[in-house]
């Protein structure tokens, strides 16, 4: 834990790791951003070489880069720190007690960032590859790129700590390899540096009929920025802004540099699928050496983007909003977690664009449009965080306007891409946000039909039931798993359970409830003698981002309270009680089964029937809580009865 606070201060290390970690995505977009300005495979695209459209395209990258990245995540989005965590839900677990209605755009964001992951690894890849088509024209680059993405996902089991400390000196070597080659190319043409006045920008996009097309080619200099949000945990504030200077810099000298080396060829028409402006840049004798970084580089931005996958998911699940699934820790370093169902499946994700899309410039016209939707859900979310923060309303209007004014305008030139394969990300997506919606809906409809009751009615029964010795003894210790946020209240499926399913006498009843809550690493419990040595309510209150290992964590709880003479465990039976040994524990998880649905509407039959095949192939409760299996029980129950009166029966 200690390591990770250090990292999150201002210190030489953490701005490596950041370098590491964050920028793999934005960072790479140079071996793509000015090829998609210039033209695509689209031969209506094709464009002539002219000083407005590349001055242009250079003023509308360094002011996207400015308001988008600078101003709208380094400055203002990174302040929304959750404990020190940053990443859409994290800002959803900071503003969802505004407002009801704030779990869309959490849940909408969430996907399209997903959806993401899929297409980030396959570009970056297939764009440092296509560099060695000048060397080899023939070269097979798409059976190339699988194999590195097939290596990237199963390596990901043995956990990136290993690998992650070579991240950020490489990343290091790679800006400083574009800002060099950039520097080479300004010498020649330093005037070039005018492009900074916004004024091309608004020439170009006034002048010419496929200012939304460029503008969604422009908006891949940004993609990255979501990410250096989602990356707050791992490396603090401070350390992203004094990186990113850096990182900027680099970034803009190489799009200036690319830029010369395009104006020379003013007038001409340049085949960019042979020509990448960016590897044009560097002398002859250094191109296998930097094709070889840029392949390192892609490599680690798409390890970025996957691990961020990872604590999305595992975010979803602690916040219900994911079907339960296994996730591992490969290391003991704080974050680094494994999620194998994902992993596989942005695996089969990420080939399935190489082999539908083959080339670079084909995945550019998909990549772009569920991120472009990802940022508006971010700007909704921040907005609200401002006024909770209680920020003036000027600021808060003139923030939502100006963004919300930013980001559309780049999703009306993203929607072009739509029909180019726009379409699959945002398909992925659309099933991400059936599944998130269906769990978190399907929750809400079972909440409906759970009856609570008053605890304190029972506790006279319970406590005769327990020393009743004409019930045969079920077990010395009987834990069950409740939902009731009141210490005063229990589900009646618990008392019918403990009562009448099958009496189960035992020594101890225990309670363990489970509330996450909005601090990403909360650990806390609270203990309830409702009736003093017979009935024991156990309160945990985890954060959104801990591991919920309730075996783990209940085991420890009666330790303590053990060790503090609060209960004792020792089992009863007087041949095993003279000996001191200690009692058997046997948890019982009530599952509610859907069997009538009668009473719900269409929409509710339809999320619970999804909700039900969604079950199937998610973890068990019991797994979902790391219960040891061989101490369980599973009582299915029906969620819903149908009441005796609604009957009509005539006897004769």
């Amino acid at each position: 834990m200690s390591n990770h606070k250090d990292l999150q201060k201002l210190s030489a290390a953490g701005l490596l790791i950041s370098l590491g970690i964050i920028y793999g995505d934005i960072g790479t977009s140079p071996l793509y951003v000015f090829k998609a300005i210039i033209g695509t495979e689209h031969s209506s695209l094709s464009q002539q070489i002219s000083q407005t459209l590349v001055l242009g395209g250079v003023s509308l990258i360094f002011w996207t880069l400015t308001l988008q990245t600078t101003l709208k995540y380094v400055v203002i989005t990174l302040r929304a720190d959750n404990k020190g965590e940053g990443g859409i839900f994290s800002l959803f677990s900071l503003v969802r007690r505004k407002a009801k209605w704030l779990i869309i755009p959490a849940v909408v964001g969430g996907c399209a960032l997903l959806a993401d992951g899929i297409i980030t690894p396959p570009i970056t890849i297939s764009s440092a590859i296509e560099g060695l088509t000048v060397y080899y024209p023939n070269l097979p680059t798409v059976q190339i790129v699988i194999a590195i993405i097939a290596g990237l996902f199963i390596i990901q089991q043995f956990g990136t700590s290993l690998v992650g400390k070579a991240f950020g000196p490489i990343m290091f070597l790679w800006f400083t390899m574009m800002g060099v080659l950039g520097i080479g190319y300004i010498i020649q043409m330093p005037w070039i540096l005018k492009a900074i006045n916004p004024y091309y920008a608004y020439q170009l996009l006034t002048s010419n009929y496929n200012a939304f097309i460029i503008l969604g080619a422009v908006f891949l200099c940004t993609t990255g920025a979501e990410a250096l949000y989602s990356d707050l945990g791992h490396c603090g504030r401070d350390n992203i802004r004094i990186s990113w200077i850096y990182v900027k810099v680099c970034l803009i000298l190489n799009y200036m540099g690319q830029a010369v080396w395009l104006l020379q060829r003013e007038g001409k028409v340049v085949d960019l699928a042979m020509n990448n402006p960016f590897y044009k840049i560097m002398p002859e004798w250094f191109l296998i050496f930097g094709i070889g970084i840029a392949t390192v580089a892609a490599i680690i931005a798409s390890q970025a983007l996957i691990s961020g996958s990872f604590t999305l998911i595992a975010e979803a699940v602690r916040l219900n909003l994911w079907p339960k699934v296994k996730i591992n820790y490969p290391s003991e370093q704080k974050g680094q977690l494994y999620v194998p169902s994902v992993n596989w499946l942005l695996c089969a994700g990420c080939i399935g664009v190489v082999l539908l899309f083959q080339h670079s410039a084909r995945m550019e016209a998909a990549y772009g449009l569920s991120i472009t939707v990802a940022m508006l859900m971010t700007t909704i979310l921040v907005s609200k965080f401002l006024q909770r923060k209680k920020a003036p309303t000027y600021i808060i209007a003139s923030f939502l306007v100006v963004y919300l004014l930013i980001e559309g305008t780049f999703l009306l030139g993203n929607l072009v891409k739509f029909v180019h394969g726009g379409w699959f990300t945002l398909t992925i997506g659309l099933v991400l946000f059936l599944v998130m919606w269906t769990w978190h809906t399907a929750r809400k409809i079972k909440n409906r039909y759970v009856k609570f009751i008053e605890v304190d009615d029972y506790f006279n029964i319970i406590k005769e039931m327990s020393e009743d010795e004409s019930v045969p003894k079920y077990a010395s210790q009987l834990v069950y798993l409740t939902s009731a946020n009141f210490n005063s209240e229990i589900e009646s499926k618990i008392i019918y359970s403990i009562l009448q399913k099958q009496p189960k006498r035992a020594d101890v009843y225990w309670l363990v409830h489970v509330d996450v809550v909005d601090e990403p690493y909360k650990r806390e419990y609270e203990v309830d003698f409702l009736v003093p040595g017979k009935l024991i309510r156990i309160d945990f209150k985890l954060g959104f981002r801990v591991e919920q290992q309730i075996n783990l964590l209940f085991r420890k709880v009666v330790e303590e309270l053990v060790k503090n003479g609060e209960v004792d465990i020792t089992s009863r039976y007087k041949s095993l009680n003279k000996h001191k040994i200690v009692g058997d524990f046997r948890f019982v998880v009530i599952e509610k089964v859907l069997s009538r649905s009668h009473n719900l509407s269409f929409y509710e039959k339809f999320i619970m029937f999804i909700y039900t095949q969604l079950k199937k192939v998610s973890l068990s409760e019991e797994r979902n809580f790391g219960l040891d299996l061989s101490f369980v029980t599973v009582e299915k129950v029906p969620l819903m009865l149908t009441s005796p009166d609604s009957v009509e029966l005539h006897r004769v």
